[in-house]
């Protein structure tokens, strides 16, 4: 497989809440390469979207997805898709903080040993060891492994949240918002971590911030009234984009 090939895609994909269409006919590639980012003013169904990934829209009554998304090529709308499987493959970290009101040790032990990722003790410990080092807070609570992940400040507990997610092993971790309820410190602590994450994961960020999208990503899907407006070569989006209302969103004109 080379390495240009897709790791997920959408093709035609729309979502409805009842009679609401909230996203309109997307398709979009996603690579294992880069970090993407969707932008777009509040309200433009990016956040949607980014849900019908890993299926978690199927949690919200009344709504449903049209269109094919795939994952290496599978459908992950079949019936041979575990969902439960799916969300291990593909992550998820929301906007606000939400560890476990369970010991840091636990927040991240949890997934790999109801999936059986860890031999024994040993092996998990290696694993929730390994996972706060990627999301980079392994120095900061080594010694408090048992203690509340809730009694953590913000930001660590976005990053344990962000170590949660890795330690099933994910392909694909999405961002919903992952900085929005950060201060700056925090906030350029979480964009690091996505720069230091970026290639062993396939990274989608979801913001609201155009200076977070240019720092942090290679790839920007601009949406706009529930439409993909422009895709492309960060750089090239926020320097050149083709469409004038990119353009004018871009430039502020509208927000």
């Amino acid at each position: 497989m080379t390495t240009d090939t897709p790791k997920m895609r959408a093709l035609g994909v729309s979502v409805y809440y009842g009679s609401k269409r909230a996203v309109a006919d997307v398709s979009i590639d996603i690579s294992r390469e880069h970090v993407t980012a969707f932008i777009g003013p509040s309200g433009c169904g990016k956040s949607t979207f980014l849900r019908s990934f890993n299926r978690m829209n199927d949690t919200i009554a009344g709504a449903r997805v049209e269109g094919r998304i795939e994952l290496d090529g599978e459908d992950i709308h079949s019936s041979s898709m575990d969902v439960v499987q799916l969300r291990a493959r593909v992550g998820m970290v929301f906007q606000k903080p939400n560890p476990f009101p369970k010991s840091i040790y636990e927040n991240v032990a949890y997934g790999p040993r109801i999936h059986g990722l860890a031999a024994g003790r040993t092996e998990l410990e290696e694993i929730v060891e390994r996972s706060l080092k990627r999301a980079g807070l392994w120095e900061e609570v080594k010694d408090r492994l048992a203690e509340s992940g809730t009694a953590l400040s913000g930001g660590q507990q976005q990053r344990l949240c962000i170590a949660r997610a890795v330690a099933v092993d994910p392909e694909v971790i999405l961002m919903d918002e992952p900085a929005s309820a950060l201060d700056p410190i925090a906030t350029a602590r979480i964009e690091e971590l996505i720069h230091e994450l970026r290639g062993r994961y396939a990274i989608v960020i979801v913001t609201h911030n155009m200076q977070q999208a240019a720092r942090v990503s290679q790839r920007t899907a601009f949406f706009h009234l529930g439409e993909l407006v422009e895709y492309g070569k960060t750089s090239e989006i926020f320097t050149n984009p083709t469409v004038p209302r990119t353009k004018d969103y871009i430039t502020g004109r509208y927000g």
